[in-house]
């Protein structure tokens, strides 16, 4: 068995499509089907149901998968720690938010410290943060709300009021407080379902008997403000997320907690190598003093 059909079996595994992967591979569709069929003769077993040139995983492909991705996962670790070891001031930093209303504070920070490391950033929906943890594709996630699985670490760092955003100009805007019921004829603008805020607010306003009317859904949460600027709608801000030079008025939810827990998530089994490391102390000690100007 050949490392390069492990790494061909994963790609079509992820999209059960032979075109898709072999375009993802940069390889030719037959020369990729070979590689497969290989693999499947060397294990005396089909991995897929074939339908043209779309594949899905059959029983046989599915446990196979598992073991797959953590071969090929522990030898991406491997390579990581020599690579940490020969170049610690250099190196690589992958991240994933579904938050990231704080990120460039952070990353500031960071780059002060390890000014040579080079990093990644993907805003992700929640599933598919599970996803890459799971795969250990990333070093950290800065996620909002909190996973709790076996395999993940999950550190809470701040616990992030939720504020009301509307324009100076609203029935609202003379108000330092509202509560949920008031805004169930109110249009909203907000982020997609599969965000983390976004799934919590809307079960907050399901439980007092409404759910949100948007006129807006998008996966950029800092264009949210500049919508409720335009009176496009209101919104639904972290306080983290709050925009003090905006011409936007910020209300509390009256008689209730309206917070979200922001938590730095990592797999158990990552390598975390020293800049990881020093990444983290970075994300702690940023919500540290948020937390303490405010109290």
């Amino acid at each position: 068995m050949e490392l390069l059909q492990l790494q061909y079996f994963l790609a079509v595994a992820r999209l059960e499509h032979v075109t898709e992967a072999a375009r993802s591979l940069h390889v030719t569709q037959s020369s990729l089907s070979k590689t497969i069929q290989r693999l499947e003769d060397d294990l005396g077993v089909p991995l897929f149901d074939r339908t043209g040139r779309k594949l899905r995983l059959n029983e046989f492909g599915s446990r196979f998968l598992r073991r797959a991705e953590r071969a090929l996962f522990e030898l991406e670790q491997g390579k990581q720690e020599i690579r940490d070891m020969t170049s610690p001031e250099h190196g690589t930093l992958e991240l994933a938010v579904t938050t990231a209303s704080a990120l460039p504070n952070i990353l500031r920070e960071f780059r002060k410290k390890r000014p040579y490391v080079h990093y990644h950033v993907q805003m992700l929906s929640m599933q598919e943060m599970v996803t890459r943890l799971h795969r250990g594709e990333v070093d950290f996630c800065l996620s909002s709300p909190p996973i709790q699985e076996d395999d993940i670490e999950c550190q809470i760092v701040f616990i992030d009021p939720i504020l009301i955003a509307v324009p100076k100009g609203h029935r609202l805007a003379n108000r330092s407080s509202v509560s949920l019921i008031d805004l169930k004829d109110e249009w909203f603008v907000g982020v997609k379902k599969g965000y983390g805020i976004r799934d919590f607010v809307d079960a907050a306003c399901q439980s007092v008997g409404f759910l949100p009317t948007y006129v807006y859904e998008g996966d950029e949460p800092a264009r949210l403000t500049s919508l409720v600027e335009a009176e496009l709608g209101i919104a639904f801000i972290p306080s983290t997320a709050r925009n003090p030079r905006g011409d936007i008025h910020y209300l509390q939810v009256e008689n209730r907690e309206f917070v979200r827990e922001i938590a730095l998530l990592w797999h158990k089994s990552r390598y975390i190598s020293r800049a990881a490391l020093e990444f983290r102390e970075v994300v702690v000690e940023y919500f540290e003093t948020i937390a303490k100007l405010r109290q």
